[in-house]
């Protein structure tokens, strides 16, 4: 598994509705995507859940790095989000660990993902915490569709990221907090 992301900030008062709309017309083409496990189409609204930005901010979860390489540099689809945007940066993670909630079926309305520094001295000792945890959350949650851990070897991060059937818990300790427009999980 493999994570990444991208984040689109976009002006103080861009209509988020053109967002809606993209994804609303556009999400449906990577539903069947080969090695694709989930794309969350995420936004964050300012004002909304504490943002302070309006952001377009896609998360994915493969199973095959040739099909996301192909996604980003093959002419795989990435290019709509370059010629209408720029070309952003990506970020991306290695997989840990993926669970499934007992909010599997549900079609998710949020998302939250967190960051956190991975620790130099006993850093394996975190990891296994952190699945541990997130075992935990997917396994005691009922609003937890998919949870995922992933490790980011450049900047010594975790990333914790959960689909929720409804509204991230207000208790849930998390970096950013998203609407999901649409999931495409055509591997999950």
């Amino acid at each position: 598994m493999y994570a990444k992301q991208y984040e689109i900030t976009l002006p103080a008062d861009y209509d988020m509705g053109i967002i809606r709309d993209r994804v609303a017309t556009r999400g449906h083409a990577l539903d069947d995507r080969a090695g694709l496990a989930l794309k969350a189409y995420v936004i964050r609204e300012r004002g909304v859940d504490g943002s302070p930005v309006n952001q377009y901010a896609p998360f994915y979860l493969w199973n095959d790095t040739a099909a996301m390489s192909h996604f980003l540099v093959g002419g795989g689809g990435f290019e709509g989000v370059v010629r209408d945007f720029g070309r952003p940066v990506v970020r991306h993670w290695a997989g840990v660990v993926r669970e499934a909630g007992p909010a599997r079926g549900a079609v998710p309305r949020a998302a939250s993902r967190r960051l956190t520094q991975l620790p130099a001295e006993g850093p394996a000792e975190a990891v296994a915490a952190e699945t541990a945890a997130l075992r935990e959350l997917a396994a005691g949650h009922d609003g937890v569709h998919t949870a995922a851990l992933a490790v980011d070897p450049h900047h010594w991060q975790l990333l914790r990221f959960v689909l929720w059937q409804e509204a991230v818990p207000d208790d849930e300790d998390v970096t950013e907090r998203y609407e999901v427009l649409h999931l495409s999980a055509p591997e999950l």
